[in-house]
């Protein structure tokens, strides 16, 4: 049983050194023909720390970011790729969810993780648990995430999370809840998204083979698919599949493009347009190998950088909702 979502497109932004240049790009992305604008619930600017996470120096907070977005677009859904369970007090993030949820008339997207980023962890002076605690902490946020929507009372006493003598408010548009997207790359947090959230969000696999048993990176992603097949059931059918290509490039010169990439990750360029972090082809390769990887690791919906959004919007033109 394999996905039969349709396709939706979503841009992931991190710069913007204005509040036009911000107005503008969520504008643009609604213009082009996305679905959804994302930001990241990472924090660090330049330096050493940001340079050890691997990850491009943020500008903008995500909550403040997403609802001024929300503000100047009127479809375009908003939503941050993800929410670190440690970077927030579970009941305060719930609650500006909500409020996000109301004020946007209903675009809310939320997406959920338990952490990553070691160094970034380390930089703003967070204790960076093991990793079967930080997903221990997910599943009672998740929990505290729909009780606290759902209007009723709370008694949550949980080893990560307290919500006691109280009710959620504001109560979301979207009912009974936001879709929730949840992400991971191992079994338990993908067993767990396949039975708790609307979205699954297949973490980016390593350029090279993965695990003892030597997978190659499209048979990992296929492996990933299958733990959520497995734990999903009857749901899979519901359920949205996400993937975020980190290079994507739309060129009548893909052999050019593989090699820039290809120096860029210090990895030979061969096959890596087939690497389901990659999509590098014209127009029309790109098309058909989307429509491949939907059918083998089930990916529906798919997030594009910021600086590759204009690119990309012919494949979005000629996608969304097929």
């Amino acid at each position: 049983m394999t996905s039969v979502q349709p396709f939706r497109f979503a841009v992931q932004a991190t710069k913007a050194t204005s509040a036009k240049e911000w107005r503008d790009t969520a504008r643009s992305v609604q213009d082009l023909g996305y679905s959804t604008l994302f930001l990241a619930d990472h924090y660090l600017g330049p330096g050493s720390a940001q340079r050890q996470a691997r990850w491009p120096a943020q500008y903008l907070a995500p909550l403040t970011a997403l609802a001024t977005a929300a503000a100047v677009t009127d479809t375009l859904r908003v939503g941050c790729r993800v929410f670190c369970v440690d970077y927030h007090a579970p009941g305060v993030l719930a609650k500006e969810a909500a409020t996000l949820d109301l004020l946007s008339d209903g675009r809310l997207e939320f997406g959920i993780g338990a952490g990553w980023s070691e160094p970034e962890y380390r930089a703003m002076g967070i204790e960076f648990a093991p990793a079967g605690r930080r997903v221990d902490k997910l599943v009672e946020v998740v929990g505290l995430m729909k009780a606290q929507w759902g209007g009723e009372p709370l008694d949550l006493r949980g080893e990560h999370v307290t919500a006691v003598d109280h009710a959620g408010l504001p109560l979301p548009v979207q009912r009974p809840h936001p879709p929730i997207m949840v992400g991971g790359s191992r079994r338990r947090v993908l067993s767990f998204a396949a039975r708790e959230a609307d979205i699954v969000s297949l973490a980016n696999v390593p350029f090279d083979t993965v695990g003892e048993a030597g997978r190659t990176p499209t048979e990992e992603a296929e492996h990933r698919y299958a733990m959520v097949r497995e734990a999903a059931g009857d749901r899979i059918s519901l359920l949205e599949v996400e993937s975020s290509p980190f290079f994507t490039r739309i060129t009548d010169d893909p052999a050019a493009a593989a090699e820039r990439v290809g120096r860029t990750l210090g990895v030979p360029p061969e096959g890596l347009p087939d690497h389901p972090n990659v999509l590098i082809g014209t127009l029309d390769e790109v098309v058909d190998r989307l429509q491949e990887r939907r059918e083998r690791f089930g990916a529906n919906y798919i997030t594009v950088q910021q600086g590759e959004a204009e690119r990309f919007a012919p494949v979005v033109a000629r996608l969304t909702g097929t």
